[in-house]
């Protein structure tokens, strides 16, 4: 019995899966609806994961990085990031399947263990790899989630500016703490569908309003004027196209996750079809109005199509606040020695303080749009560019690992040596251009929105109306 479990779970399938399905044929009705809203590992579920997760509140931004970068620019970055996004997922997607077949060659059974990047680092690599991987990682997902709050909070205001932005931080920061009892990514299968959908109605009501809108009167488009707002505006592209910190975690959720491979790739041209005409047509019809509106909607009169997107963007952020809050609730429960507990309700319960540094993080720094290129070059640079490329040429660093390599390189890529060469690249431009320079500029206009609004700001680029 025990060798028919390993055969089971080297394939590829879960075997909490199969038990479902057997004890499926005397209650079918009940497992039926459960697996259709509820457990989800098909490689169609993998792709509105990533899709969904992809594009959030980024989509509200990118219009501001184009009035910072220039529509050129903003275009190029978009297509350029959306590809080295997409060829470091499929890193990460090769060194996961690498260390789950050596793994489970050594009968290591995942039924109840949920692998995440910071371990497959450990498996191929060492302990110091999994403590730099973990740092980068917990600190990106942690600050992602604080974002999705500030987002929660700025899109609410403009539909109810009864209550300042700080409030609705508090508010929607009790409402995303119920992400705790969402056990895992095979759960998300109805939610990341919607939020699929969600995007997809935001992204071409702000194309077709702003079309319909026009030009406001002596609209200027003047970027890119300045060094700091160039970079600043490409770090923010380089975090839209960096969502796959939670690779891993999807990938686990797959009943077969060999079959991962390009679905990071065709959920980022799907991506692409939502923010290129986005940004690109908000920012024809407000140009430099932009600069000082990091939130698109702000710009757009209030109609009932508004109203709409920001209520469907506020039940997408808490979706994708979950998406990068679940990654920390599994590290948070192998920390204190429970993520194998079957119980959901011990779990949820011992997830809540996961969620206070997050709630306490997005009332210091309500900073909608700039936190996010800040988030870009100081982690996301890292997190998913920089550590997966070099962590895949320190793997098969060795000739005997090349040669046992599950996943070889594509022949289109040039072999080992094409893959080598643009992992090389990776490396070096987004240190240079992503962290180097993307960072100084951030930060230069991460301090300037502190000292121009201060810490703890009640209501970030509100309206001085009241």
């Amino acid at each position: 019995m025990a060798s028919e479990k390993v055969e089971t779970v080297v394939a590829g399938n879960y075997v909490e899966m199969e038990r479902e399905e057997e004890e499926g044929q005397s209650n079918s009705t009940k497992t039926k609806l459960s697996k259709l809203f509820w457990h989800g590992g098909s490689v169609y579920d993998a792709w509105f994961s990533c899709a969904s997760n992809q594009v959030a509140q980024v989509l509200l931004t990118l219009p501001y990085s184009f009035s910072q970068l220039g529509m050129l620019s903003g275009i190029i970055f978009q297509l350029f990031y959306g590809l080295m996004g997409s060829w470091t997922a499929y890193l990460i997607s090769v060194l996961y399947v690498e260390y789950r077949t050596r793994k489970e060659r050594e009968k290591v059974d995942f039924r109840n263990h949920v692998i995440q990047w910071f371990e497959v680092l450990d498996g191929l690599l060492g302990k110091h790899w999994r403590n730099i991987g973990l740092f980068f990682n917990c600190t990106f997902l942690l600050f992602g989630s604080v974002i999705q709050l500030i987002a929660c909070a700025s899109n609410i205001y403009y539909i109810n500016d009864n209550l300042d932005k700080r409030t609705w931080t508090y508010i929607f920061g009790a409402c995303c703490a119920t992400t705790v009892f969402i056990p895992s990514f095979h759960n998300y299968r109805v939610w990341s569908f919607l939020g699929l959908i969600m995007t997809t109605y935001t992204s071409w009501y702000l194309t077709i309003a702003s079309l319909l809108h026009g030009q406001v009167e002596g609209v200027k488009h003047s970027g890119p004027a300045t060094m700091v707002l160039y970079f600043t505006g490409a770090t923010n592209i380089l975090y839209t196209f960096g969502g796959h910190a939670v690779t891993v975690e999807i990938m686990h959720a797959m009943w077969k996750p060999q079959k991962f491979k390009l679905i990071y790739l065709i959920a980022t041209i799907y991506v692409l079809t939502l923010t290129l005409p986005s940004a690109s047509a908000v920012y024809w019809a407000f140009g430099d109005l932009l600069l000082n509106h990091s939130n698109a909607l702000a710009l757009l009169p209030r109609t009932g199509f508004r109203d709409t997107a920001v209520i469907l963007m506020l039940i997408h952020q808490f979706i994708t606040f979950g998406f990068a809050c679940t990654p920390l609730y599994f590290v948070w429960e192998k920390f204190i020695g429970i993520h194998e507990t079957k119980s959901l309700f011990k779990r949820a319960i011992t997830r809540l303080p996961v969620v206070i540094p997050i709630w306490f993080l997005a009332i210091i720094f309500p900073f909608f749009g700039p936190i996010n290129s800040t988030v870009g070059s100081l982690l996301v640079s890292f997190t998913v560019y920089i550590i997966p490329a070099l962590a895949h040429m320190m793997t098969f660093a060795s000739a005997s690992a090349r040669e046992n390599a599950v996943e070889r390189p594509p022949k289109r890529v040039g072999g080992w040596a094409g893959m080598y060469s643009v992992n090389i690249f990776v490396v070096i431009w987004v240190f240079i251009v992503g962290f180097g320079f993307g960072g100084w500029a951030s930060m230069v206009n991460f301090v300037h929105q502190i000292n121009t609004f201060g810490l703890f700001t009640k209501c970030y680029q509100c309206p001085k109306h009241n």
